[in-house]
């Protein structure tokens, strides 16, 4: 009889994931963003930027989209006062890297049924080490001073009397970008395990298999769903309406964040924002019109249908969605769970997954400029723009929405006479 444990990694197992597989999954990651943000953009325009930037500009955009915090300055001399500061992530680039590198993480676990807590903890150590030495590559090449045109008009004249040439610029904090970068990667490594039905888990776990692993599935599966519903209305309004190249920079960077801003408009949530100035929100033009408001405006699917009432669709495509969610939920879960425990689990994860959407959906952007406190004057120098949820009254949706698409697809999984995993040791 042999002595080897069924968790023992073999020295074969090993190898397969060591230093050598850490470094292709971590560049394999930074390259997949990297293409992702330097197509998005040059469909924007970026490339046009001076002194070289573009490189620059493509580093700080996977800085932000692994959650790096990016520190906006200006300067306009001692006669002249500047302001910025900017807050967003592009979820096109962030997703494109959770699910390279996470199939990267899972690819050397495949076909093994239980791993160690310390296999799988040394595999993502080495990760997390060389993502470190990336993120602070990153944070130091992500940094640019551009001079900004005073226009014409009054700041223009005052700019030439008193030889003011205002910069505005970036760089990257390097504390809270390998802060935020190393918490991101953590999320995305435990999340991968979660859902993926053939990741091993270490064998003190058994309840993730049963209980968290169908939850987090299906709401992976909800999130990409939209996603891809985004990719296809993208095709069409780029083949049919004109200015493609718009359309592929949304796309490139900011689809997530009008796919999962539809999904929670969807369930009734309503969000707040504003848009002033030259900025404008990359969305489609009827958002634009309900935010381009003396006051802070909410948008909701009410003020939505109120300019178009095709919006009331977002209404049907999350209804259909979630409940496809809560069929797949009950149809990875063991057989025996009953129909209400279903709904908790569906209502809970939908909370968690609306809370996050909310958090990381956030935009908000201004800046300033003004010479002897005289400022803007029409020059469309100044503005600002900012969307935000309305956070705990969406997840309280999320909840009820989560009970009732939960129940719905425990009957229907129960009516099509599938059964979840009898084994979920092998799950």
């Amino acid at each position: 009889m042999s002595s080897r444990t069924p968790s023992a990694p073999s020295g074969r197992a090993v190898a397969r994931h060591g230093w050598i597989q850490a470094l292709g999954t971590v560049l394999a990651g930074l390259v997949a963003m990297g293409v992702v943000a330097a197509l998005g953009l040059w469909a924007a325009g970026a490339a046009d930027l001076p002194d070289n930037a573009f490189p620059r500009v493509v580093a700080a955009t996977v800085v932000t989209a692994v959650g790096g915090a990016l520190e906006l300055s200006g300067d306009a001399g001692g006669f002249a006062d500047t302001d910025a500061g900017l807050a967003v992530l592009p979820l096109s680039v962030t997703l494109t890297g959770a699910l390279v590198i996470a199939r990267c993480f899972l690819r050397p676990l495949r076909h093994r049924a239980v791993a160690g807590a310390g296999e799988l903890a040394g595999w993502a150590g080495r990760i997390a080490v060389l993502w470190l030495l990336a993120l602070l590559g990153l944070a130091f090449a992500a940094r640019q001073t551009f001079e900004v045109s005073l226009g014409e008009g009054v700041l223009d004249d005052l700019g030439d009397l008193f030889g003011v040439e205002p910069t505005v610029g970036f760089t990257t904090d390097v504390p809270l970008t390998v802060l935020f970068g190393l918490l991101w990667l953590a999320g995305v490594l435990v999340l991968a395990l979660l859902v993926s039905r053939g990741a091993p888990l270490p064998g003190r776990l058994p309840r993730l298999r049963t209980s968290v692993r169908p939850a987090a599935y299906a709401m992976v599966a909800l999130l990409l769903a939209y996603v891809v519903v985004g990719v296809v209305v993208a095709l069409v309004v780029a083949g049919t309406r004109g200015h493609p190249a718009d359309t592929f920079a949304v796309l490139l960077l900011g689809l997530p964040n009008l796919a999962w801003l539809a999904l929670t408009i969807g369930l009734g949530a309503s969000w707040e924002g504003r848009v002033e100035g030259p900025f404008g929100l990359p969305v489609p033009h009827v958002l634009d019109e309900v935010l381009r408001t003396p006051d802070v405006s909410t948008l909701n699917l009410r003020t939505l249908a109120e300019h178009d009432g095709r919006w009331w669709w977002l209404l049907v495509v999350a209804a259909v969605l979630l409940l496809a969610a809560g069929s797949v939920l009950a149809f990875r879960s063991p057989d025996r769970m009953p129909a209400w425990s279903h709904a908790v689990h569906m209502a809970v994860a939908l909370a968690l997954t609306v809370l996050m959407t909310g958090l990381v959906g956030r935009i908000s952007a201004h800046y300033g400029l003004s010479v002897l406190g005289i400022g803007d004057l029409g020059g469309g120098l100044s503005g600002q723009l900012f969307l935000r949820p309305r956070l705990w009254s969406a997840v309280g949706l999320a909840l009820l929405w989560g009970l009732v698409t939960g129940f719905l697809g425990a009957l229907i999984a129960r009516r099509a006479g599938r059964r979840g995993d009898r084994a979920p040791a092998g799950s």
